[in-house]
């Protein structure tokens, strides 16, 4: 029997679970900006749980993806059980599995990102889907914000292009491997972008 419109159409459904995880999101990153920008830390959220949402994620990984940066940037050990509590084991299982570090002070940058990279071969496809949509709204908005900034972008967000470009470089090597797919292929050709752009101002600048 061929499937109705509505059946076809029929995909994740949201309760109210993920509107308390949006109030809880919003709570959480109040007054918290995306860095270098003056834009609220919770279009970065949003914009990852959408992506996690059209790659055919369920409700939980939806609600991790709203929640990914919580533990690591507002409150740690403590902002993960209470996930757990408010959310359930499944979401915070994988915001612990998305939290580079949850330390205080953070270990510096690089030595994060190098522990995050050996880390993911353990990751689940649950939180590998989630932190592909992560980083792929990373990269987007970062070409985004050198195109408006220039060179000043790096001064403000302390990291030096070459390590950002080595990041994203690994991270697509590492998606491709782990979990090859739409989003992967999404995040390599953004990266690509990402360098031509770092190439093309490079070049006018020595012009």
């Amino acid at each position: 029997m061929e499937a109705t419109t509505t059946e076809r159409n029929r995909g994740t459904v949201l309760g109210p679970r993920f509107g308390e995880a949006v109030a809880y999101a919003l709570e959480v990153h109040s007054g918290q900006c995306r860095a270098g920008t003056t834009q609220p830390y919770a279009s970065h959220l949003l914009r990852v749980a959408g992506l996690v949402l059209e790659d055919g994620g369920g409700e939980p990984e939806a609600i991790a993806a709203l929640l990914h940066d919580a533990a690591e940037d507002q409150g740690g050990t403590p902002r993960l059980w209470d996930i757990r509590r408010r959310f359930g084991p499944e979401v915070a299982t994988i915001v612990k599995e998305l939290t580079d570090s949850s330390e205080y002070p953070r270990p510096p940058w690089r030595r994060r990102k190098e522990r995050y990279l050996v880390h993911l071969a353990g990751s689940s496809q649950e939180a590998l889907r989630v932190s592909l949509a992560d980083k792929l709204v990373n990269v987007r908005s970062l070409t985004r914000d050198y195109r408006i900034q220039g060179e000043d972008l790096w001064e403000k967000s302390g990291k030096s292009k070459r390590d950002v470009l080595w990041y994203y470089r690994t991270l697509t090597a590492r998606f491709e491997e782990l979990r090859p797919g739409p989003l992967a292929d999404e995040l390599s050709r953004a990266v690509g972008e990402f360098e031509a752009l770092m190439t093309a101002i490079g070049t006018s600048r020595a012009t």
